[in-house]
């Protein structure tokens, strides 16, 4: 079982944390989804009539996420907290892109809560996952680029396991290796908020949804959370 934590330096620098990590395993992402379907539709239509926008870097939500990226020295207009960027390319384009049903259902849950999410083919995750500090001897490989190796900047945070690097900057993009598929049966889905006095019931919500749009093409679903002090 892969156990998720955060470790010591960035839970002190970071007390208001709270992560949701939503584990799902007999994924069956081959079959129709037509709720994850509707939500994304709904979520387009609703951007169309003006009746619902996308949190911008004005938002509450996507500004604590900017001051949490430049406090690791990453700049947040260059390199984007996923949540931000996903949110900019839905206002620029009216419409999310279609990955594959589990991704948009996480893609379609953070847009709408003004949350960062991701995820993790826990088939192809070894060992366990820290979010820590990097010290730059760390490699990293991004989605989509197999044959790209990158070093982390010394101290910016990332997502590891027990071989290499699986998001840098935080949340702003994920790892090739352990990229969700089609094919994937046993995935991690983390949610993110970096203020849980304010927006934790927010994380909760979002959490809450993205369970079920998952549950019905899943065995098992399950959700436990990740803070400073646990």
């Amino acid at each position: 079982m892969t156990t998720f934590r955060i470790s010591p330096a960035v839970a002190d620098a970071f007390p208001d944390v709270l992560i949701a990590v939503v584990t799902v395993t007999g994924l069956r992402g081959h079959e129709p989804w037509p709720a994850t379907t509707a939500a994304l539709e709904e979520l387009e239509r609703q951007l169309a009539d003006g009746t619902w926008q996308p949190a911008d870097e004005t938002d509450p939500r996507i500004e604590a996420w900017h001051t949490a990226y430049r406090s690791f020295g990453t700049n947040p207009r260059r390199i984007r907290p996923s949540v931000d960027a996903l949110g900019r390319r839905l206002a620029k384009k009216g419409a999310l892109p279609r990955i594959n049903p589990a991704v948009d259902s996480y893609n379609c849950v953070s847009v709408r809560h003004g949350l960062p999410a991701g995820a993790f083919d826990l088939d192809h995750v070894t060992g366990d996952v820290e979010i820590h500090y990097a010290d730059g001897s760390e490699t990293f490989t991004p989605l989509g680029e197999p044959g790209t190796v990158e070093n982390p900047k010394p101290g910016e945070v990332v997502y590891s396991d027990a071989t290499d690097v699986l998001t840098r900057h935080w949340n702003h993009r994920d790892a090739h290796r352990t990229r969700v598929t089609d094919d994937s049966t046993h995935a991690a889905f983390v949610l993110e908020t970096v203020h849980a006095t304010r927006d934790g019931h927010l994380l909760k919500s979002a959490a809450d949804e993205l369970q079920n749009l998952l549950r019905p093409h899943a065995g098992q679903v399950t959700v436990h959370y990740l803070s400073s002090d646990a």
